[in-house]
């Protein structure tokens, strides 16, 4: 069994990778602990303006877990969800490979679901890993990235080689 608390931003590795071969209560002993730091970071929102805290956990590959909630601005659009906030501090720690990332709010009635712009973030880091859905009694949804942002447009479309035509053959 995992122990991550708020103080402790690592999962050990072997747990997770056993995770991916064992039933959903095994997968509980890390994912709970993880949507609960995610219920932690909430606790440092900065949202003076719309008053809807959110929190984000992000558990790399290598097991290092980060943390990081929304951070709003006057100037409204140049706020940061917790999902951009938490991805960007892992990528500017060197980390690329996310096996999961677990959001929280203070909604009751329905789980938290990512805006678009952080579901595009997300996808730029691969469409198969993990996000939690939860609620503030540690209810939550699994789903993966492609699952929210289906059809999507990620780094290796930029690497195919297109050809622009125009209806008149040009």
């Amino acid at each position: 069994m995992t122990d991550l608390r708020i103080n402790e931003l690592r999962v050990d590795e072997a747990d997770t990778e056993a995770s991916n071969h064992s039933s959903e209560e095994e997968n509980e002993d890390w994912i709970k602990p993880l949507i609960y730091q995610s219920q932690g970071a909430k606790e440092f929102a900065y949202c003076p303006y719309s008053k809807f805290r959110v929190g984000a956990a992000l558990l790399a590959h290598d097991g290092t877990v980060f943390t990081g909630c929304n951070v709003e601005n006057a100037s409204y659009n140049l706020g940061l969800c917790a999902e951009r906030t938490t991805i960007a501090k892992a990528v500017s720690e060197g980390y690329r490979r996310f096996k999961t990332i677990a959001i929280a709010s203070d909604l009751e009635d329905q789980f938290i679901s990512p805006c678009g712009g952080c579901r595009q973030f997300m996808r730029e880091f691969g469409d198969q890993w993990s996000v939690y859905l939860s609620k503030p009694d540690g209810s939550y949804v699994e789903m993966t990235v492609g699952e929210l942002l289906p059809v999507s447009f990620g780094p290796e479309d930029l690497k195919k080689k297109t050809m622009l035509t125009t209806q008149n053959g040009s």
